[in-house]
Order: structure tokens, then sequence, then C-alpha cells
């Protein structure tokens, strides 16, 4: 099974580019936090209430995502929220792309190639080699927002992250996300932690950018 931050990734991705969607990094970054968050409660390795997030069993996963969250959340003494922690782990928002895009391309989804941009400058593409994993994260997607379908809890949270970050709108016809606003709301309030890091990639989002010293 792909991991959220990998299911994240193809949702943004682009199969006839070969790009991803234009999140910003700091976005991006949160979104990846929260993402690997979310599957080590759904994998009971760590629980969380209203003021803590609590480690229950520090077994890795096999997931190097998952794993260095894991070994960064057992390694901190002291108690931090949820929110506290999606944070944290976003400050190493390269490293956990990189680790997320690794997978996809061992899964052999994605193959990574240099193509060179106005004949002078090289820029990195993500052509797909299996596209039916791509297609299936979104049609699921698709599916239970344009209909009234229960959603599992790892649908929940995918909606939940990609909402936060304002990716619907650009994966899906933005009149029609509008539309389904009310349904989103509703199946974002289904679970704790998916509210809590939509909250804080939406914060993310919506922060004025602060100006380097000196401008």
């Amino acid at each position: 099974m792909l991991t959220f931050a990998e299911e994240f990734l193809l949702l943004a991705h682009d199969d006839k580019s070969g790009y991803f969607a234009d999140v910003a990094h700091g976005v991006m970054s949160a979104a990846l936090a929260g993402a690997a968050l979310m599957d080590l409660a759904l994998l009971n390795r760590i629980d969380m209430d209203p003021q803590h997030l609590m480690l229950i069993d520090r077994t890795l996963t096999g997931e190097p995502i998952l794993d260095f969250c894991l070994e960064a959340i057992t390694l901190k003494a002291e108690s931090m929220k949820a929110d506290d922690w999606v944070e944290e782990l976003s400050r190493h928002g390269d490293e956990l792309r990189e680790m997320a895009l690794n997978r996809l391309l061992q899964r052999g989804i994605l193959k990574r190639e240099e193509r060179r941009f106005l004949w002078v400058f090289n820029t990195r593409v993500y052509p797909t080699i299996d596209n039916r994993e791509t297609v299936e994260v979104k049609r699921r997607i698709s599916n239970i927002l344009f209909s009234d379908e229960i959603p599992d809890p790892r649908d929940i949270f995918l909606i939940a992250l990609a909402d936060g970050s304002d990716l619907l709108s650009r994966v899906f016809n933005p009149d029609e996300v509008d539309n389904r606003r009310e349904r989103i709301q509703a199946i974002v309030r289904l679970d704790m932690l998916g509210q809590v890091v939509c909250d804080y990639v939406r914060d993310t989002l919506n922060a004025p950018l602060i100006p380097p010293p000196g401008i």
C-alpha cells in the first residue's frame, strides 16, 4: 500500500507533463509531515488527544519516510501537540519529499528524467511508467467528493490534506469543488488528526510572505 505522502504526490502529479502542481514549499512540507503522522496513527505507532501526540509503539515500519518521522518522535523527550509535530517535521520537507519520490520510483510508478528547458537549462521531470496508481487515487477522491459515498479513514485524511493545501481545486474543476464545499467540510470534520493537519497546512498556505532582512 502506498503511504499518504506518496498518494498526495500522485494527486499533485500531471502524468502528461511529468510535473507536479506548483505547491508552495512550506505547504508541501507541512502536507508531507502531516501525511507521515497520519500513516503512523493508522499503524498504531502514535495516538493523540487535543493536547498531546503520544508514542505507542516505536517498532519501525520499513517505510523510509515513516521511520524517519517515527525516530524523530522517539528521540524527543518532551510531549508535543500534533500541530507542533507537523511544524517540527516540516522543517525536513525536502528530505520527506525525496523519500516519498524515491519510493514511487522504486515501485515503478514514476521515473526521473532530466530535460533541457529553452535549450539551456536542465529541468527534472517525473514521467509516469505505470499510471494505475495515479488514476486510482484521483478516481477515489473524485468518487467521494461528487457523491454521497461514505469515505474510509484514508480517503477522509487525503481529502483533508488536499483541501488544506488548495490542491483539490487544481486537480478537479474549481467550480465543481466550490459547489461541494459543504461536503468537503463535513468530511474533514470526521477525523481529528486530519482536521489538525488541514488547519496547519491552510495556515501555512495563507501566511503572509516575510521579506528577507534589508528589503
